[in-house]
């Protein structure tokens, strides 16, 4: 009768793991080829980002309507040894013959020579309905082929600059991976001295990802939304630190189970419940501060929250069902060599229960000898704590966070910014990368009136069909608009081209196109406009203004999303410690480790890595992450402290508390900070700076205000912190049994 009894339950025992690990294996062995097939859905066009509201957009929408082509602009600048001779002209001809019959490639513009003469530009569209990329690579192929000896070339331009950005973000793919999940493995190693275990934790890691990639790239084919390199290399690292730190939690309940001597069946249940509300509350945390992003204008950052959230979705089920079902198999082999025995690994705060009474009870262990710091010192340990934080905080009115030139984006080599930079040696610096502006035929006139006067404009022509180059110069001339055009047959003015009643403006900019100076160029072209014929009548557009209306949303974005972050985190916060002190408390904590993050983080971009500053994004970024994964720390902790204050009382239970936690909270924030520094491998300003800010915040959060902060804070509060929980109300000031606190509760 026993055995009829047993034997169905020792097969489930078995075989609910066994399915739960097949269902895994099939997801990532379908999930898995499709990180090669990522840059199918991605781009990284920045006007597809801005919203449908803003100028440069609608100036975009309407380009192809007097260009008769999807396009994007390149620039080959070809220069000599001193002035060019009429044979290396010749040679140039050349090249532009071998260039435009490169696939992808539209119809060249006349070469156009520098008034020095000693440079020529050739503006080569390159058609957007294929990877410009791969374009931009076969016509540097072609140049290499067929350039002359004694002429140098450079193919930049808005294009070139897509390239380079392009060529920044293969390393995604592989060497990203490679990085991450090589620091992970050895810093596991070193943490738990064990081969097989950080192989378990990386298999339930690199699993999530390969689910989560999955989903990804199908509602990204969809058009659910954009995904770009940026958001692709987040999401990797993204679901790798974040399911590694709540396999971590898991892992430290389940070795805590088995030291205390429980089979591996009934450790496993122990351990998921243990580990099932914290793990779930640290996902939710995360998954409603990305969905705040949402509400922004960008539609790159609003595609992060949803893209980021399916991530920690599969993070939670990938530690909650897989890395249990790992784990349930293996058992306390996962621990070897040094497997927790019956007797040695107990209740981990037994170290720390009787410093309430004794602080100078002799202790062993650095986080039994930290919670003897917190119980003799508390105040001053947290008052201390937050001056420091406070006094790098200050760092932050250093931080130059107002965009950065599309030229200093990729670090290291860039052919694009080199020619850039020749090109503004022998033309009008914006030359490439025009300014357009679209207005009603009867107001062109005052139109080029205010671009002719305009201090940053160089020259201004209108797109004209007649005219051999596509364009014809425009200029008022005693009152009069004039058109002219080279080669024009003879000599008659071309008609510039008009569309449902309007003409495009093309005005060349005299700085860089992504200069501070060209953004100051375009709002004053904007307000004069305004001003002049009216709000609306004249838009204006082009590679500057994209750049412009991106860093204008960008701020507004993080004006608006950060502090409905904290609002959303405080709630739910709130509901899950049942407290308002408490909640309020860690909230201000995160606040104060993101501004020591930030501040130190500018004080080291500005004087030691000397960068030229930062996108717009990239507070909000790190805020978002340091604010959503700080708190998951928050929560390992604090929910412990809550179940210990439920059987110890308040103050035995948050030195209880940092006693259990704080092994499992300092291993997974050496694993989070090392997943985001790997960020710094891909030779992106944005993603450097990120992961810079992002570890740093992790490691300060781990071992500063994780460990110092909130534990000497809580314990100088004392039972106020569960204000007004019944907790607060039912503790008195010595500690308390489970059984009095739970009838006391009524739980």
């Amino acid at each position: 009768m026993t055995s009829r009894v047993d034997t169905p339950t020792r097969w489930l025992r078995i075989g609910i793991p066994v399915l739960l690990v097949l269902i895994w294996l099939v997801g990532g062995s379908i999930g898995g080829p499709y990180f090669g097939k990522i840059d199918e859905v991605a781009t990284n066009d920045q006007s597809s980002f801005l919203p449908s509201s803003a100028e440069a957009t609608k100036v975009q929408e309407r380009l192809t309507e007097f260009t008769g082509g999807d396009t994007l602009p390149a620039v080959v600048v070809v220069t000599g040894d001193g002035a060019l001779t009429d044979a290396q002209r010749a040679d140039i001809g050349e090249l532009a013959t071998a260039i435009g019959v490169v696939p992808g490639v539209g119809e060249l513009s006349p070469a156009i020579p520098s008034e020095d003469g000693e440079a020529v530009q050739l503006f080569v569209p390159i058609s957007t309905s294929g990877d410009v990329a791969d374009t931009v690579a076969e016509v540097r192929a072609a140049v290499t082929d067929h350039l002359a000896d004694g002429l140098h070339a450079w193919v930049t331009g808005p294009a070139g600059f897509t390239a380079d950005l392009v060529k920044g973000f293969l390393g995604i793919d592989g060497l990203l991976l490679a990085v991450a999940l090589g620091a992970v493995f050895v810093i596991l190693v070193i943490v738990y001295r064990s081969p097989l275990l950080p192989v378990l934790v990386l298999l339930t890691s690199t699993f999530a990802l390969c689910v989560a990639l999955l989903t990804v790239w199908w509602l990204a084919k969809a058009g659910v939304f954009v995904l770009n390199g940026q958001v692709q290399g987040i999401l990797f690292i993204l679901v790798i630190g974040a399911a590694t730190d709540y396999a971590l939690l898991y892992v430290a309940r389940f070795r805590e189970a088995v030291g205390q001597g429980r089979p591996r069946w009934d450790a496993t249940k122990k351990a998921w419940r243990g580990a099932f509300e914290p793990i779930l509350a640290s996902g939710g945390t995360v998954i409603a501060g990305l969905l705040c992003l949402l509400l922004s204008d960008l539609a790159t950052n609003r595609a992060l929250g949803p893209i980021a959230s399916i991530g920690i979705v599969f993070a939670v089920l990938s530690a909650l069902t897989f890395l249990p079902a790992l784990l349930a198999l293996v058992g306390r082999a996962a621990f070897w060599p040094f497997v927790p025995k019956p007797g040695v690994v107990g209740d981990p705060g037994d170290a720390a229960e009787a410093l309430v009474t004794d602080p100078n009870r002799p202790v062993r262990g650095l986080w039994a000898r930290q919670a003897r710091l917190i119980a003799r010192r508390s105040r001053p340990v947290w008052i201390i704590t937050t001056i420091v934080l406070l006094v790098a905080s200050a760092g932050i009115l250093q931080l130059k966070a107002d965009g950065v030139p599309q030229s200093d984006l990729v670090l290291g080599a860039s052919e694009a910014r080199d020619g850039q930079d020749v090109l503004g040696q022998h033309f009008a610096a914006g030359s490439g990368s025009p300014a357009y502006v679209i207005v009603p035929q009867d107001r062109v006139a005052s139109a080029v009136t205010v671009l002719q006067d305009a201090a940053g404009i160089a020259s201004v022509a209108a797109t004209a069909a007649g005219s051999p180059s596509g364009q014809a110069a425009v200029s008022v001339e005693s009152g009069l608009l004039v058109y002219r055009a080279a080669g024009a047959p003879g000599g008659a003015a071309p008609e510039p081209t008009v569309v449902n009643g309007d003409v495009l403006l093309v005005a060349t900019l005299s700085d860089q196109a992504d200069s501070l100076a060209a953004e100051n160029t375009v709002r004053s072209l904007r307000a004069e406009f305004a001003s002049q014929l009216g709000d609306g009548v004249a838009l204006v557009g082009g590679p500057t203004a994209i750049d412009l209306d991106t860093n204008d949303t960008s701020i507004r974005d993080r004006t608006v999303i950060i502090p409905v972050i904290l609002g959303v985190i405080l709630l739910i916060l709130m509901l899950l410690l049942r407290a308002v002190i408490a909640p309020v408390l860690l909230i201000l904590s995160v606040i104060l480790s993101f501004g020591a993050a930030l501040g130190v983080s500018a004080v080291v971009f500005n004087g030691v890595f000397a960068f030229p500053g930062a996108d717009p994004a990239v507070p909000l970024y790190g805020f978002v992450f340091l604010v959503a994964l700080g708190v998951d720390y928050n929560i390992f902790l604090m929910s412990r402290v809550r179940e210990e204050s439920l059987r110890h009382g308040t103050r035995a239970g948050i030195l209880r508390g940092l006693v259990a936690t704080g092994g499992v909270i300092t291993s997974a924030g050496l694993v989070l900070a090392a997943t985001f520094a790997a960020l710094g491998v891909i030779p992106i300003l944005f993603l450097a700076q990120l992961a810079f800010i992002v570890a740093f915040g992790v490691l300060l959060d781990t071992f500063v205000v994780r460990s110092l902060l909130v534990p000497a804070a809580a314990y100088d509060l004392g039972r106020v912190i569960w204000w007004p929980s019944r907790l607060a109300r039912a503790e008195r000031a010595n500690p308390v049994s489970e059984g009095e606190s739970r009838r006391n509760l009524g739980v």
